[in-house]
């Protein structure tokens, strides 16, 4: 199994996290919800700090609710996709069928749910400022097994800047995104892991 790929998508809590001495005000968990849910579409590049230093880059693609796209560059050439309520991970040094896990089992999935609620009862476990960002760590507060993410925004206008996840053997991922393009179209083919699977086989 890619450990890199499952690290992106899959995660145990998180570490605690040092705050900072002085630090601007938080950005409210409503503000931070509204954003999410203030589009529908979005895209743009990446780069992922790896839990051995190494470095990845790529293109995201956001189609919510529930679906994700990461396609990264070579050398790598790995494909996930997140649709039908499940993650694939496509190895693109093999022809092998993609690793598949259910989307609900792994953090991302908060953020792409159709309504992101993060005053939900148990859903944040952390939420705090430095003084440029603020950090919200988030658990699915039904099965908090399931892994947590950090999400580090900007303020004034909020946005997503990255997020961090920790593995269940407490190696961190990395994923720092660049400037994000809302509303434009995405195909709905391009989550859709089945006609992927059919594209390669071809």
């Amino acid at each position: 199994m890619n450990m890199t790929r499952r690290s992106l998508m899959l995660s145990l809590p998180a570490l605690a996290l040092a705050r900072p001495a002085l630090a601007q005000e938080r950005i409210p968990l409503s503000e931070i919800s509204r954003y999410f849910n203030s589009f529908t579409t979005a895209q743009g590049d990446f780069t992922q700090i790896n839990p051995d230093g190494t470095i990845s880059t790529g293109r995201i693609f956001i189609r919510r609710p529930g679906r994700v796209r990461f396609e990264y560059d070579p050398p790598e050439q790995s494909l996930v996709i997140a649709g039908g309520g499940q993650v694939a991970i496509f190895d693109g040094r093999s022809n092998q069928l993609p690793n598949q896990y259910p989307l609900r089992r792994t953090p991302l999935n908060l953020i792409l749910a159709e309504n992101v609620d993060l005053s939900r009862e148990r859903m944040v476990v952390d939420h705090f400022a430095d003084e440029n960002t603020t950090s919200v760590v988030a658990q699915d507060p039904e099965h908090p097994e399931y892994g947590t993410i950090r999400l580090v925004l900007s303020a004034n206008p909020t946005e997503l800047r990255q997020w961090v996840i920790t593995d269940d053997t407490r190696a961190e991922t990395t994923v720092i995104l660049g400037d994000l393009r809302f509303g434009e179209a995405i195909s709905a083919r391009m989550f859709n892991i089945t006609a992927e699977i059919d594209t390669r086989r071809r």
